[in-house]
């Protein structure tokens, strides 16, 4: 194969791992988005707030079971590849969202209901946490070593585009059939079309290459050594420190940005409108800082976040009012800041594993630190705001901002080196190693002179 064929075969590849992250937050998205309905079709409504409590545990269940898939799915994908078990994600997503559009109501089945919706949704969970960083460990691999920042950015533009989708289906589908219509069936055509459309995205990724640095490494005549208590302790300490302020602010000031105005007094309409530009906004500029730290490094990206972290945490927390602009400027000050992280976020994370155990680290490290920090940011950030303790919740952050600027300077620079050629954290540098880094040093003062 020549070089511009494999270089085709690269984009087309990440096109459909793209396309299949979109995919896999538009079906997560939408059990949030839906779930007054899926409160009220698939729990006994007799007491509403019962049902919707349930619906809640049933949508934390998915960050539980996010661990376990990111383990499971993960150590498959260091043995068998990574196309292979992102094919097999992208199936279980579609399943899960078919499943749930067809599970008969409550008054039908009785408990049967609430039980699908369980299963369905720990399948959906399983798949999300395997896809996550299988998909990070993939897109890093395939990706040119020079522009690796770059191509890594493509994960999260997926990831904002499909939570988008999600918004923009649900008021679709609210304006055309109405409230009553909605809570009864229009519900399950949001679920349907995330189910047809991950069976597109499954058929993309068929047609996917294997990543060539776990192909490079299949072909070894020795296998990997693996890697030792420690090593493996200092790759879950640096992901941690990485992904644990990143985890926090997206819930906090993305995923939950709307739902929490509008609680405060916000026009609905204004607030998701508000939203919205705010993430077409962060779309454009996700590339941008992909770019960048090609240019500069992932360890002044990494640092410059944590110190917006620690700069914007309380003046976003104070900014926004009843005006839907306010919401709109404070989520651009947000996502233009997390944007630095999450732009890299799949190539500095995938940075710190060794090959023969990234999809598995990535995978499950980075899959407890989002149930850890992700899944409770919401409620610590409502839970103290209401008993006014909300500075408490703001020193939690600007100390999760301390922690990823400490981060920036624990980790090794890793730009523009061979993925191949990643030592595991304190682990004895490789010749190949040492010469990649030197040569990726000299690339990064070249592009910037």
């Amino acid at each position: 194969m020549n070089n511009t064929t494999s270089h085709q075969g690269r984009l087309k590849s990440l096109r459909a791992a793209g396309i299949g992250n979109a995919l896999e937050w538009f079906d997560w998205t939408l059990y949030a988005t839906f779930s007054v309905y899926l409160a009220s079709n698939l729990f006994d409504k007799t007491d509403a707030r019962s049902a919707m409590l349930a619906t809640l545990a049933v949508f934390a269940v998915g960050f539980v079971a996010r661990p376990v898939g990111g383990w499971l799915f993960g150590r498959l994908s260091d043995r068998l590849g990574r196309r292979t078990i992102m094919v097999l994600t992208m199936l279980l997503l579609a399943i899960s969202s078919l499943g749930i559009a067809l599970i008969p109501d409550y008054q039908s089945i009785g408990l049967y209901a609430s039980v699908a919706l369980l299963f369905f949704r720990l399948m959906q969970g399983l798949a999300h946490g395997g896809e996550t960083g299988v998909s990070y460990t993939y897109v890093a691999e395939i990706a040119p070593s020079k522009h690796r920042g770059l191509w890594s950015s493509s994960v999260y533009v997926g990831v904002t585009l499909g939570v988008m989708a999600a918004t923009a289906v649900a008021a679709a589908l609210t304006w055309l059939l109405g409230a009553q219509a909605m809570s009864d069936y229009g519900w399950r055509i949001g679920f349907a079309i995330g189910g047809v459309l991950g069976i597109y995205a499954l058929f993309l990724r068929r047609g996917a290459q294997e990543s060539h640095v776990f192909v490079e490494q299949q072909g070894q005549a020795r296998p990997p050594r693996k890697l030792s208590t420690g090593e493996m302790l200092r790759v879950a300490r640096n992901i941690v420190m990485l992904a644990a302020a990143a985890n926090v602010t997206y819930y906090a000031w993305v995923t939950f940005g709307a739902s929490t105005a509008i609680a405060q007094g916000m026009d609905a309409t204004g607030a998701y409108v508000a939203s919205l530009l705010a993430q077409v906004l962060c779309v454009c500029w996700l590339p941008v800082c992909g770019m960048l730290s090609d240019r500069v490094g992932r360890r002044p990206m990494v640092i410059a976040w944590g110190l917006g972290v620690i700069v914007l945490t309380y003046p976003i927390s104070i900014m926004v009012t009843t005006e839907p602009y306010t919401l709109f400027l404070a989520q651009v000050l947000g996502l233009g800041a997390w944007s630095l992280i999450a732009a890299i976020f799949p190539a500095v994370l995938s940075e710190q594993v060794p090959t023969q155990a990234r999809a598995q680290g990535v995978g499950l490290v980075s899959s407890v630190s989002v149930a850890i920090f992700g899944g409770t940011a919401p409620y610590l950030h409502n839970y103290l705001g209401g008993a006014d303790l909300g500075y408490l919740y703001v020193s939690y952050v600007i100390g999760l901002g301390v922690v990823t600027v400490l981060a920036g300077f624990l980790i090794d620079e890793t730009a523009g080196i061979d993925l191949a050629h990643i030592e595991a954290p304190g682990a004895r540098l490789n010749e190949n190693t040492l010469a990649g880094r030197a040569a990726a040093s000299v690339d990064q003062r070249s592009a910037t002179q």
